[in-house]
């Protein structure tokens, strides 16, 4: 494309600045009436207490519709970079890029969401290229605790920028290639305009440790145990499967994999040759009458997910695994913030059960942090030299302190952007030239619906309010031609007060509401439900110190 003054490279994030996780990167060339856009990731972040009945929350892409997508680059396979693509595809479509083993998992994403025979999917080899227009991407092979993560180098008439998706620096990362330090530095020498940089862990210093040291701790930890093993990881992180399944082995053990995540992650291993030389998995019913000294269990659940394998193990529902006194679970991953609460309570079952735990903080050696610490951001900054530094992929304190290190690292110019932050990265001064609409969508019950939306209100009303249900009949004249009936839901008593006291207390106020309308007014139901919903609202005020939803049923007769 010809170069034009009136051209310009925008960086735009809807998702992933400002948290951690649910990323969703968009880079703009061209003149602001005309840009091309191509999205760097789609994911998604998950729910919590505060939305109750929501496991899932997607970025919202709303303006992106309608705009030119030359494609969408995926850089690996978490769950908060492609995770969103089964529910947001439809509204950006564009085709999709990426290395094999995150294509094998895209494809398992799409196949749920009956829409793989309608997306454009290009498997792109490790190190390979895409141009898409104004746009020329290279695979850059990082290390992270996935397998074939990549950044990306995208060049453009007005400047080259490095994206590093999530990444470390290890020099022994037990599954897939080391880190592609030449082609980094070949990138500083060049000229890297800016570079778009993991923040997660930009406040502790050091490294974040290797794998290759991993595998040994757990290596070490294993062959000693008698009973059975279980082993909780996340899922997605090859290297950690790899490292127990081998420590397994020489142990003496064979190795059941237990949850569906571990499942997918192995067939989509096996399909790029990883795993390859490892026995077969038995299955969990095999596993069942396997000797206790010779079995390990790889089990998706080590953040306390309530349907996860190692939940269903510690309430004793699982239907195949069972363990006790004697037997031994290894949390070999990190506790997420947010987790706490679950983790603890999963590792009192257990620990109730008489199983011995193992986590990170009595040996240490079981888990690293598959993100950059202070070290390895100086690392990075000293190879690829950019003149804009663009932290990402954290909290606000996370961009702030990861602006600072950059300032530190001489990088002539630092933006930190919120979701929604458009920053022209070229011609001129990087800056904020515009905020656009941005937020998220709950995936609730099947459905996308905006965060603001009345059904999550209700719910989370009626979770720390309590509902109160009123049903009688009236007849045409609006007199009440039966008992006043009021449900209580979420709502207590006591020994002093019964539940149904209140209830009846509450009924009679109902009925003296609806008594004292006169004419008209009763031959309008919603002006009835009005009147019973105030009356009980205001009583639940004095009686609850809570103001429960009140839903109000008449049968007319």
């Amino acid at each position: 494309m010809k170069k034009s003054d009136s051209n310009e490279l925008v960086f735009l994030p809807l998702g992933g600045s400002n948290e951690i996780g649910m990323n969703l990167n968009a880079y703009g060339f061209g003149p602001a009436h005309d840009r091309k856009w191509i999205l760097v990731d789609v994911g998604v972040t998950f729910g919590d207490p505060s939305t109750p009945g929501v496991d899932v929350i997607v970025p919202d892409p709303s303006f992106l519709e309608g705009e030119t997508i030359l494609g969408i680059v995926l850089t690996h396979a978490h769950e908060d970079h492609i995770g969103a693509l089964g529910w947001l595809w439809p509204r950006i479509q564009a085709p999709l890029y990426a290395t094999p083993f995150t294509a094998y998992l895209i494809r398992e994403k799409l196949r749920d969401a009956n829409i793989l025979d309608d997306v454009e999917l290009n498997e792109v080899p490790l190190g390979g290229e895409v141009n898409l227009g104004p746009f020329d991407v290279t695979y850059v092979t990082l290390t992270h605790s996935i397998a074939e993560p990549n950044g990306l180098a995208i060049k453009t008439p007005l400047g080259t920028i490095l994206h590093t998706g999530d990444w470390k620096i290890d020099d022994d990362p037990v599954v897939g290639d080391r880190t592609d330090v030449e082609a980094i530095k070949r990138l500083g020498d060049e000229g890297v305009l800016a570079m778009v940089c993991d923040s997660t862990n930009v406040f502790v210093e050091g490294s974040a440790g290797s794998e290759g040291d991993v595998k040994v701790a757990i290596a070490d930890l294993i062959k000693d145990l008698k009973g059975r093993v279980a082993v909780g990881c996340f899922a997605s992180n090859v290297a950690r499967m790899d490292s127990v399944i081998r420590a397994a082995e020489a142990a003496g053990r064979r190795v059941a994999l237990a949850g569906r995540s571990m499942h997918r992650i192995t067939a989509a291993a096996k399909s790029v040759g990883m795993l390859s030389d490892v026995k077969p998995f038995l299955s969990e019913q095999e596993a069942r009458v396997w000797p206790a000294d010779e079995i390990l269990y790889l089990c998706t659940g080590s953040q306390g997910e309530v349907r996860a394998a190692l939940s269903r193990v510690a309430e004793g529902t699982h239907p195949f695994i069972r363990l006790g006194k004697g037997d031994h679970c290894i949390f070999s991953s990190r506790v997420i913030p947010g987790n706490e609460l679950s983790i603890g309570r999963l590792q009192d079952k257990m620990a109730d059960k008489g199983v011995r735990l193992y986590t990170e903080k009595d040996h240490p050696g079981i888990h690293v942090s598959g993100h950059p610490c202070r070290d390895e951001l100086r690392q990075m900054y000293s190879w690829a030299r950019p003149q804009i530094a663009v932290p990402t992929h954290g909290m606000r304190r996370h961009l702030m302190e990861h602006a600072i290190l950059a300032k530190e690292m001489l990088v002539p110019e630092t933006v930190t952007p919120r979701n929604g932050d458009m920053v022209r990265l070229a011609p001129g001064p990087a800056a904020i030239i515009d905020e656009v609409p941005s937020g998220r969508l709950f995936v609730d019950g099947g459905m996308l619906v905006e965060e603001a939306g009345e059904a999550l209100r209700e719910r989370r009303h009626a979770a720390s309010n309590g509902v109160l249900v009123v049903s009688f009949a009236m007849d045409k004249r609006g007199k009440i031609v039966s008992d006043i009936d009021v449900r209580g839901i979420g709502l207590p008593g006591d020994e002093d007060r019964p539940l149904g006291d209140i209830l009846d207390d509450l009924a009679e106020r109902a009925e003296q509401a609806v008594r004292k309308l006169k004419g008209e007014a009763l031959d309008d139901e919603l002006v009835v439900e009005q009147a019973v919903s105030r009356v009980l609202k205001k009583a639940s005020q004095q009686i609850w110190d809570r103001r429960p939803i009140v839903e109000t049923v008449i049968l007319r007769l």
